[in-house]
């Protein structure tokens, strides 16, 4: 083969990857900036935690509304194209954000900054699937992965300093420079591959969007006030939805969810450890927070900073996880990387208490951040590698579901949890960093924490057996590849 077209196409692949990884880096950034600026925003908008909250659980519900839906509309008219539309509508929604002057408009703009995130994380794993051979797409997915732990972490650290030194405003000014540069490398390098000639399901996708809004604002209502009529009705009803978009999606010819995908068996398990895994490990990190919060007192920043060695450890070795997982499969890897991580929560189980020292959660960090660089890059790719070409967006939009879905959840249990030792609105003013517990409430606090830790620990074992059950796979099999 002619060196220079080998050359050129490692240049070609690289340049998409690092546009994906500058996409991933970005909608993680702006799933954590915000937690350390609710103070400011509250403060400069005239507003209470209580509806500041939705900054970032609109943010959340959001992309898990529009994932699938989205990864279905890239298949059909190109995930390029969309994934180029998606970094566009999240520029232009940033800087709205940023001169957004009431809680309300902030809150709306986040969510049209939301439909951008998920329109980029709906195509990315497709991208890179149409992109990268079966059998290096693992060491691709380590970088995304990388790129994802690195983004929450500097989106923490990028809150507390900029909120701190310049303004709550910039934290969304900062993506505006950034989703500049990538608009205009995505146009130029990310392609359309391939595309599909089916049509949109349009009662599916609107049954689905509805089912999933109902069902997750029903759960986070339920965190923030207990148990009411309203969200009883919306989840009945969410429910309801849910068995009808499944019944109309078995009887339609080109589906939203295409259920045969179901049908191979180490795409199917990866799914639900996905989902188990983001059910059990998010609602630890919170936690976590309102402890270092709420019961240790410490400023939110420097909560921030406990948490670092956890992110630094699961990006650094994330790439290299995703080369094991090309080389072994994906089984060995993500499963012991779920043993990490309930090792990691077991470890905080035994040891956190109200003056344990504070090395114990950087050390539980640790475990589960190794545990974290094995699972995300072995799993993803495990879900990427065993769907057709044609249904990649279908598949990368239905992972990023189910994951969002188990984030979603994960916030439940652990505030839920939290208020079982503290009132509901204590509770988030832990998290936003605006309060701490007085007196005896810390020891009962700790103890609703570590009975959360169990539950959460459960959800990670399920997505164990899921991962173990996944069966073998051969990454060097010779399947038909999308034309480059």
């Amino acid at each position: 083969m002619d060196l220079d077209a080998v050359r050129h196409d490692k240049v070609r692949e690289n340049t998409i990857l690092a546009v994906v990884v500058i996409g991933t880096l970005m909608a993680s950034i702006d799933s954590t900036i915000v937690l350390l600026a609710f103070p400011a925003m509250t403060s400069a908008l005239h507003s209470n935690i209580s509806t500041i909250i939705w900054v970032i659980l609109i943010y959340m519900i959001t992309v898990a509304v529009f994932s699938t839906q989205f990864g279905r509309v890239g298949d059909i008219y190109g995930r390029g194209r969309m994934f180029n539309l998606g970094f566009v509508i999240f520029t232009i929604a940033s800087f709205l954000c940023a001169i957004a002057p009431t809680d309300v408009t902030l809150i709306g703009f986040r969510a049209m900054q939301a439909i951008g995130g998920a329109l980029i994380s709906s195509n990315s794993s497709a991208i890179i699937a149409d992109t990268f051979a079966r059998n290096r797409i693992g060491r691709a997915y380590g970088y995304t992965a990388m790129s994802w732990n690195l983004g929450a972490l500097f989106g923490i650290l990028l809150g507390g300093i900029i909120t701190t030194f310049i303004g709550y405003r910039y934290i969304f000014f900062i993506n505006v420079p950034i989703g500049i540069v990538a608009v205009i490398l995505g146009l130029k390098y990310v392609k359309d591959f391939s595309k599909t000639r089916e049509v949109i399901d349009i009662p599916g996708m609107v049954l689905l969007g509805v089912a999933i809004a109902l069902i997750s604002y029903a759960g986070v209502n339920y965190a923030s006030v207990g148990v009411t009529a309203t969200n009883i009705f919306l989840l009945v009803v969410g429910l309801a939805s849910t068995i009808a978009f499944i019944i109309v999606d078995r009887k339609v010819k080109m589906p939203t969810i295409n259920f045969e995908m179901f049908r191979n068996k180490v795409f199917r398990n990866s799914l639900f450890a996905a989902l188990f895994q983001g059910l059990g490990f998010m609602g630890v990190t919170f936690l976590l927070i309102m402890y270092l919060q709420g019961v240790r007192g410490f400023s939110p920043f420097y909560a921030s900073l406990i948490l670092f060695p956890g992110y630094i450890v699961s990006g650094i070795l994330s790439p290299y996880m995703g080369r094991y997982s090309d080389r072994y499969g994906a089984r060995p890897i993500a499963t012991a990387g779920l043993a990490f991580m309930v090792v990691g929560v077991l470890f905080y189980i035994a040891v956190l208490g109200v003056s344990s020292p504070v090395y114990y959660v950087v050390i539980g960090t640790v475990i589960t951040g190794f545990g974290g660089a094995m699972f995300w890059p072995s799993n993803n790719s495990a879900v990427m590698a065993n769907v057709k070409g044609e249904l990649r967006g279908t598949a990368s939009g239905t992972l990023r579901l189910l994951s969002s879905l188990g984030l979603i959840g994960s916030f439940i249990i652990a505030f839920v949890a939290a208020a079982s030792a503290v009132p509901r609105y204590l509770a988030f003013e832990i998290f936003a960093g605006t309060s701490k517990v007085i007196g005896g409430i810390g020891s009962g606090f700790v103890s609703g924490m570590h009975a959360a830790f169990v539950a959460l620990a459960l959800m990670l074992v399920i997505a164990g057996v899921f991962s173990s059950a996944r069966g073998k796979e051969n990454r060097h099999e010779n399947l038909p590849q999308n034309p480059r």
